[in-house]
């Protein structure tokens, strides 16, 4: 039962939304951690939250991270055998944080507050900890249920991802407590309010915020995003190469139902992650055909692989990179991702694993290296200073506009063509467009296979290519607006929404009792 309620838990995520779904969920897993309580010792309390809290994690994750089998399909001669061990190794290892929630939370006596607040507060400090610890994977983080709807989602600009959190789990526990201890008027209207005066607020601060002026657009740039639909079978073979380096030309130059670039006005072209599969940088035909296609004053910005050292020598590395080619193809700009995908991009302990035999997936031999140093802006020539954000970096908001001088745009190149027609690529382009909301930023996103948009700083999205499309979005790059108060004061604001969970819990159980 606890599997197939965490399981039902994902339905609040994208592409969903039925974040209703949790009203009845998260009270099964705090009645399964706090049955027969009373009496027991302490260890076997917290064993048993433990349990309850495990095996819904486990159900959760299973069904909300389904497609990470996929990938382990795209080259099913050497990768399949692993599928299995993905598909439940790493559910049963993110669902550790709700466990450890649980057991900690069933040893705070419920006499002193109302239960379903010290399980919110747990579960959301379970959740910080898991976007942070061991490179963190914050994916379907649970303050995510609330932000399916624009008006809800704006609720990101005041309290974050974790603070967004911490209310989903009070407003989708609270009202079941309320309504248990008994059918008395008080009951009810306590739980109305726990439950419908939250959204409520949400909604009504939303529709307030999303009355503001269209936003303006930065003058004199026009982007044209490209979209090229590449087979992740293909991507990496090297007979195709060439062919898929052909595709973006094509697209970029002369799209179907665009105006070819040379008469477009368009003053910055974007390609999607490792849009060229090889290295660009030491092939003079690459760089050659760049030029070629482009007019004077207009640049392209590309995910590339970038190589540092010569092959085979002791400091040779690849780099999953970023990089801006002015008109002659001159590089003018660099970016090299800092945050890899464990298994994906690299492999823990690299040498050892390689040494038994095993490969992370994009296969390169030692893995992709990080990129050196702080993060820094892009100065691209035409452009304000972005944000590069290559694949997933995009769902860590403690990593988003941490740099000294704020972004005037976030850029994001991904490449969603390993996760099929699945949840997957939904669940990731939601993630990043959260990011524009929680820093008041617009975001561009790019990928090879969907999901591409460029969202303004409100989170709404002005154009799109939907997923396994192949097109081009000519766009303009709408202007910043001020910061908001969760990229501000992201800590201060969550430690206030923790103590007014804990008044409200005292509260509540004082009337209640």
């Amino acid at each position: 039962m606890l599997v197939t309620a965490g399981a039902m838990s994902a339905l609040a995520m994208a592409p969903f939304h039925v974040w209703a779904v949790l009203f009845a969920t998260i009270p099964v897993m705090i009645v399964a951690a706090m049955a027969s309580r009373p009496g027991q010792p302490v260890a076997q309390r917290a064993v048993r939250g433990f349990g309850a809290g495990w095996w819904f994690g486990f159900g959760y994750h299973l069904a909300g991270l389904h497609w990470i089998a996929f990938p382990f399909l795209v080259q099913a001669d050497v990768f399949a055998w692993l599928l299995p061990f993905a598909l439940a190794l790493m559910p049963a290892g993110l669902a550790l944080f709700i466990g450890a929630a649980c057991a900690v939370a069933t040893l705070v006596p419920a006499r002193w507050i109302a239960p379903p607040i010290t399980f919110a507060i747990a579960l959301t400090a379970s959740e910080l900890a898991r976007g942070h610890v061991l490179t963190g994977f914050p994916w379907n983080t649970f303050g995510y249920a609330l932000t399916g709807q624009i008006a809800l989602a704006q609720g990101l600009s005041l309290a974050g991802l974790y603070g967004m959190t911490l209310i989903a789990l009070v407003v989708a526990a609270m009202p079941w407590w309320c309504l248990s201890r008994g059918s008395s008027p008080r009951a009810i209207g306590l739980a109305a309010a726990t439950g419908l005066a939250p959204i409520g607020a949400l909604a009504a601060f939303g529709l307030a915020r999303l009355q503001a002026p269209q936003v303006a657009l930065v003058d004199g740039l026009k982007l044209r995003l490209v979209q090229p639909s590449i087979d992740q079978r293909e991507k990496w073979q090297p007979a195709a190469q060439r062919a898929i380096f052909d595709r973006h030309l094509e697209l970029t130059a002369t799209p179907p139902g665009a105006p070819p670039l040379a008469a477009s006005g368009v003053t910055h072209v974007v390609w999607a992650e490792a849009a060229m599969p090889f290295h660009p940088l030491r092939t003079p035909f690459a760089l050659q055909e760049i030029a070629r296609i482009l007019p004077d004053e207009t640049a392209l910005i590309a995910g590339v692989l970038r190589a540092g050292g010569e092959p085979g020598a002791p400091d040779f590395k690849v780099f999953n990179s970023a990089v801006a080619f002015d008109s002659a193809a001159h590089v003018t700009a660099l970016y090299d991702k800092r945050h890899l995908v464990p298994f994906g991009e690299y492999l823990p302990f690299q040498k050892t694993l390689e040494g038994l035999g095993l490969e992370q997936l994009t296969r390169q031999r030692g893995g992709f290296a990080i990129g050196d140093g702080p993060r820094e802006l892009m100065r691209v020539p035409g452009l304000p200073p972005i944000e590069m954000l290559i694949c997933y970096e995009a769902i860590f908001p403690s990593e988003v506009s941490r740099t000294p001088e704020r972004p005037a745009a976030l850029f994001n190149l991904t490449n969603d063509g390993w996760f099929g027609t699945t949840t997957g690529p939904a669940q990731h382009a939601h993630q990043t467009r959260m990011r524009a909301i929680e820093q008041g930023l617009a975001i561009v996103r790019v990928s090879n296979n969907g999901i591409s948009f460029v969202a303004d700083p409100y989170g709404r999205i002005t154009q799109a290519i939907a997923l396994n499309e192949t097109g081009v979005i000519d766009t303009g790059l709408p202007k910043a607006i001020g910061r908001p108060l969760a990229a501000r004061a992201p800590w201060s604001v969550l430690a206030a929404l923790v103590l007014l969970a804990l008044c409200v819990g005292v509260a509540t159980r004082s009337k209640l009792r």
